[in-house]
């Protein structure tokens, strides 16, 4: 069984030598640029280390894995444009690098040759990896045509937003899990609760993400603590401190989401609110929720224990995770 170091190793090693031998240079410049940037490299691990559940040679799909790595740094060209990010992991974004024009195409090709990455799998099991790959990527545009709409509502509820990062951010560690299955022909059922546990897991890396950016240290998190709040983003935490604060507490909280200049005192404050509201306690009882619900449906999956050992260690690292 492969660890998830070694199989990262093999991801960014692949990812590195990847030939782009079209023209021209200046579209695919900035994909290559995109994918050097790095990152944890999350959803190609996960499909790796699911496909090593089943058969002992990964390598065999890292074009497949690849390719879910392509795609979903073609989702973040893309949302970067949408919401005229500066920077990627430390490093200027592609429309600021270039240019707007340059990044929609550039996006749009890398989402190509994400589909052309994916076809190079086993040919028979081809249709049930593109039926399973086109709804996750349909799947990830409603969960952000979704959180584009949450900008300006101030009613959205708990339940709303669940459901909006599952299809947003969780559907595609899902994939990933179940891909891994698919091509390593493992039986349906194990193959479906692999999508179930990467669902679960995914919705409590969004609510982690949620946390720490209030809560996390900024020099481990990698960008500055309380962005969320500065941006108004409808996170769980503010819907749930919407919902919970008493008219006194709300009307604090509706004032200091109006301000547009102070963004220290702002982070302070609404923090402030949170700690009173114990939101932090309720986000973290969540994680752990949808963690256990993870753990539960790869507990279901019929293989012995120590062939599990080294997806659910990734597991356990993803929640315990402080960036």
């Amino acid at each position: 069984m492969y660890t998830a170091n070694e199989l990262l190793g093999m991801v960014n090693h692949y990812i590195d030598t990847l030939p782009y031998n079209r023209k021209p240079e200046s579209l695919y410049a900035p994909i290559r640029y995109v994918l050097s940037l790095g990152g944890k490299r999350i959803r190609p691990i996960l499909m790796l280390l699911s496909y090593n559940l089943f058969k002992d040679n990964p390598e065999q799909i890292l074009s497949s894995a690849c390719a879910l790595e392509t795609y979903h740094n073609y989702t973040l060209l893309h949302d970067d444009l949408m919401d005229k990010a500066p920077l990627r992991r430390g490093k200027p974004t592609v429309h600021c690098q270039w240019n707007e024009n340059m990044a929609i195409l550039s996006g749009d090709s890398m989402l190509v040759l994400a589909y052309e990455r994916m076809a190079q799998c086993e040919q028979q099991l081809l249709p049930e990896v593109l039926e399973l790959f086109t709804q996750t990527a349909l799947e990830i545009g409603e969960g952000q045509q979704y959180d584009m709409e949450f900008e300006t509502r101030n009613d959205v509820t708990e339940q709303e937003y669940i459901e909006m990062i599952r299809l947003k951010t969780s559907v595609l560690l899902a994939c990933a899990m179940k891909m891994g299955a698919i091509l390593a022909h493992a039986p349906k059922e194990d193959a479906d609760l692999l999508y179930k546990a990467g669902e679960q897991i995914g919705l409590a890396f969004q609510l982690q993400d949620d946390y720490l950016d209030v809560y996390g240290d900024s020099k481990v998190f990698g960008k500055k603590i309380g962005g969320d709040i500065v941006s108004n983003k409808k996170t769980y935490m503010l819907i749930n401190a919407l919902h919970l604060a008493d008219e006194e507490q709300r009307l604090q909280l509706n004032k200091w989401l109006s301000k547009t200049n102070d963004d220290n005192r702002k982070i302070r404050a609404i923090t402030r609110l949170y700690n009173k509201l114990e939101i932090d306690k309720l986000a973290k009882a969540k994680i752990d929720y949808y963690f256990d619900l993870s753990k539960d449906y790869l507990n279901a999956v019929y293989l012995p224990e120590k062939q599990k050992m080294q997806l659910r260690n990734y597991l356990d690292r993803m929640l315990k995770r402080k960036r």
